[in-house]
């Protein structure tokens, strides 16, 4: 019985280790996929258009810009 009950624990332990490396490959791959997003957005963008985007932000943060 006891052998079991050893057994039944490491398979949950190995179990929330894989878990938690997925949680920490899945944060990567999305922080990751918004930076490469964000790049592309930002490489053929018209310079008026990020400029204006930028001061719209700061509006709306109500940072004094004026």
């Amino acid at each position: 019985m006891k052998k079991n009950a050893q057994a039944i624990a490491a398979t949950q332990s190995q179990t929330q280790a894989k878990a938690a490396a997925n949680a920490d490959l899945m944060g990567i791959a999305g922080a990751v996929l918004l930076g490469l997003t964000l790049l592309f957005a930002a490489g053929f963008a018209q310079a008026g258009i990020l400029h204006d985007t930028a001061h719209d932000m700061r509006h709306a943060m109500s940072f004094p810009c004026h």
